[in-house]
């Protein structure tokens, strides 16, 4: 009999992705079928912080060291963080034979509930319905640029991605139950199943 879920790959699925700019300088490792571990260092304690929760909670590894003008603002590294994110995803998974492509995650946190659903579809598009109460920041960090994290991502990654919390009061709580849930949503949608001969699409191609 066939097991169902996740099995062994014929090949480690790794990305790798390097972003040099004149703001920022980024450099990423994403191992897919990992267990958990992050090592990153954005310079924004807040963003390390949702990033290791997405890989500790997708079961993935992780690897992110970021340097931007942060004197400046935060905006420039949290969009090419986005960027480099995606990118490690589209490197890993181009191929997408065998995954499950969609994948849904919904994650409690206290008063919060935040629904994450997405398709490794190779069309990109964000639905963002997060409304953060005030205050808009916690500590040093706009929580708004999350927003912005995730459209580079989508960009980058070719997904298509909805996000929803329909209530919330507490902004980290919100913004720590979408990281979870995104990235257990992620871990599903990138699960290989032996069900599946070549992508899993009508047309033969994602």
């Amino acid at each position: 009999m066939k097991s169902k879920g996740r099995k062994s790959s014929p090949k480690k699925r790794i990305g790798e992705y390097k972003r040099r700019t004149k703001e920022t300088s980024i450099q990423g490792h994403w191992v897919v079928d990992g267990k958990g571990i992050g090592k990153i260092n954005t310079g924004m304690p807040f963003l390390d912080h949702m990033l290791d929760v997405m890989t500790r909670h997708g079961f993935f590894n992780l690897e992110l060291a970021a340097r931007g003008d942060l004197e400046v603002d935060f905006h420039h590294t949290v969009e090419d963080l986005g960027i480099v994110m995606g990118e490690l995803i589209h490197r890993a998974i181009k191929e997408k034979s065998g995954i499950r492509r969609f994948g849904q995650s919904a994650v409690p946190m206290d008063e919060t509930l935040a629904v994450v659903t997405m398709d490794l579809s190779g069309r990109p598009h964000l639905i963002y319905r997060v409304e953060i109460p005030k205050p808009q920041r916690i500590r040093s960090f706009d929580v708004s640029l999350v927003e912005h994290f995730f459209e580079a991502l989508v960009n980058h990654s070719r997904m298509t991605l909805h996000i929803n919390v329909d209530y919330g009061k507490n902004p980290h709580h919100i913004l720590e139950a979408v990281f979870k849930a995104f990235g257990r949503a992620l871990d599903q949608a990138t699960q290989i199943d032996d069900r599946i001969e070549g992508v899993l699409s009508t047309k033969g191609k994602l």
